[in-house]
């Protein structure tokens, strides 16, 4: 007499089993993006880079300064005769003073912690005009020169903090790195760059373009 075969129902489970894990992993591949390391799609999931950011952003500043800075000889006299006016017709609007945009050719004189006094051509004997010339450049003149970088764009007053200092460090990158900054004294400099209106008499530049004469 024959013994009876087992049941054949813990296979057919299994089979089951393996059927179920088959379709979850389907599932999963479907929901699943795949993100290429430095497409977009990767950039928009990274942490807030400021130098990225400054990278990208400094080339339009400087094209937008370029393109409307007003003559230091002109603007000298019309900030002394109204600051308002002169402010209004020649600047970009910001909370602490409005960021002119300006060009210039002047000597450069003696420098103190990277900052160069200059005797600038035109420019009334009253006014005291300075550049930054590195190596750290301070301020959020850049920044604010267009008007459309705003606080807003950004997560926290931390992130627009570091999108100054960012397009700072973008612009000496691609503006003084290729100057000897350290031996401008007596130089004649062309200068396209901005500045902080807050008092008339006491420029102070960041340069977004530099030429050594």
């Amino acid at each position: 007499m024959s013994t009876p075969k087992a049941p054949a129902a813990p296979r057919r489970g299994l089979t089951v089993v393996i059927g179920l894990g088959i379709v979850v992993l389907a599932a999963i591949a479907l929901d699943t993006k795949v993100v290429r390391i430095g497409s977009s799609a990767d950039v928009s999931q990274e942490a807030f880079s400021p130098d990225r950011f400054g990278e990208k952003e400094f080339p339009r500043i400087q094209a937008f300064v370029v393109e409307h800075a007003v003559a230091a000889a002109t603007f000298g006299p019309a900030v002394m005769a109204d600051k308002n006016a002169a402010a209004k017709q020649y600047g970009t609007a910001s909370s602490t003073g409005a960021i002119i945009p300006i060009r210039l050719t002047a000597v450069a004189g003696e420098a103190k912690s990277g900052v160069y006094e200059l005797k600038a051509d035109g420019v009334p004997a009253d006014i005291h005009v300075r550049v930054q010339a590195g190596p750290a450049i301070n301020g959020t003149d850049l920044r604010d020169a267009t008007g459309d970088i705003v606080f807003g764009k950004f997560k926290n007053q931390i992130e627009y903090q570091d999108a100054g200092s960012g397009i700072n460090r973008a612009m000496k990158k691609a503006t003084l790195d290729g100057i000897d900054t350290a031996s401008l004294s007596g130089k004649t400099l062309e200068i396209f760059g901005v500045f902080r209106l807050i008092n008339p008499k006491n420029w102070l530049i960041t340069p977004v373009k530099v030429t050594v004469k």
